[in-house]
């Protein structure tokens, strides 16, 4: 990994210890190996819905953030503290940028969208709330291409974003979109969500620069952000005044920090630094094909013919999107022998 950018050089350094790079090898086509971490991730933040919906039947939203975050946190620092692995800013000289970076991302990827979301879905169906927040990908394509060197707009980027949209539309049900003529705050509220997690994925990007591991990257965001929302649950939830919350409530929201938040970011991080920030927020395309698949399994709901065309349109996207389908189409072009001369 990049551990510092070598004074007046404009060049890193590299710490022979930790083999990922600062870019992707090849930022716009994922590997066996980055499409399985994508997969391994859209399943545990799509099931981590299971566990908010059992939390909110007791719970305010703001606490469940605030114990969200700061239990992954602190699960993240007791990993870091038994591997040996250094606080974000130890004995760093540019301490204050990685301060900075970490609250940053604490605050676009938990606070804002958390508070949004939760807002806007009690304006909008949660059907039409899931196919909103799908828009990160298309968000994500343009701030990508303007805020970093390697992840520049193609039109296979931007035509499979729009290909994989409209399959989780298929997939989550076109009747949703007839609250669209209202509840116009809840929709902007959750598209603000959508731009806030786009704007966060693209600064975790720029966090391979800065020379930080994944879990220095999670634990940082995770605890800036309890230190963020903390005070404001405490004066607005009031949660000591609550009874406490039962057992069922108590396992969801370990999951939700353990399993839905610290594992999870490890991850995502992880993705972000050997795919890049596009191919990273391609997960929440993939969210209502786990979810879709849950209901179907486990709920008794049953496969649409719908859910299959969606399904297929989402794979034709993440192709697109992966760069793999064109170019397979140019490489067919270039072996067409020449006609005539």
């Amino acid at each position: 990994m990049v551990s510092a950018y070598r004074a007046g050089s404009g060049r890193p350094e590299f710490d022979q210890e930790d083999h990922m790079t600062t870019t992707p090898a090849s930022p716009a086509q994922m590997g066996v190996k980055q499409w399985l971490m994508l997969a391994v991730l859209s399943v545990v933040w799509g099931a981590s819905f299971f566990s908010i919906e059992i939390a909110v039947t007791e719970l305010p939203p703001m606490t469940i953030v605030t114990v969200r975050v700061g239990l992954a946190a602190l699960v993240l620092l007791t990993y870091m503290k038994m591997t040996g692995i250094s606080l974000p800013f130890t004995g760093r000289a540019d301490w204050r940028v990685v301060l900075l970076a970490l609250v940053l991302m604490g605050f676009f990827n938990n606070i804002v969208p958390s508070v949004l979301i939760v807002w806007g879905q009690t304006h909008i169906t949660s059907s039409l709330a899931s196919i909103l927040n799908a828009t990160m990908p298309l968000f994500t394509v343009f701030m990508a291409h303007f805020f970093t060197s390697d992840e520049k707009l193609t039109s296979g980027r931007l035509v499979g974003v729009l290909v994989g949209f409209t399959g989780v539309v298929f997939i989550v049900g076109p009747y949703a979109l007839e609250g669209l003529l209202s509840g116009v705050a809840g929709q902007a509220a959750v598209l603000g969500a959508a731009f806030s997690y786009a704007i966060a994925v693209v600064i975790g990007r720029r966090f391979v620069r800065l020379g930080l591991k994944p879990v220095q990257m999670a634990f940082g965001q995770a605890a800036a952000a309890t230190l963020m929302i903390g005070p404001a649950a405490l004066m607005i939830d009031q949660p000591y005044l609550m009874p406490a919350p039962s057992w069922q409530v108590v396992a969801a929201l370990i999951s939700l920090a353990t399993i839905s938040t610290a594992f999870a970011y490890l991850l995502y991080f992880r993705l972000i630094a050997e795919a890049g920030a596009t191919n990273a927020s391609l997960v929440t395309l993939m969210i209502p094909v786990v979810a879709s698949t849950l209901g179907v399994g486990f709920l008794g709901e049953v496969f649409e013919p719908t859910h299959g065309v969606g399904l297929a349109l989402i794979g034709v996207g993440l192709l697109l999107i992966d760069g793999r389908l064109t170019k397979r189409r140019k490489v067919r072009a270039a072996a067409v022998p020449p006609q005539g001369r």
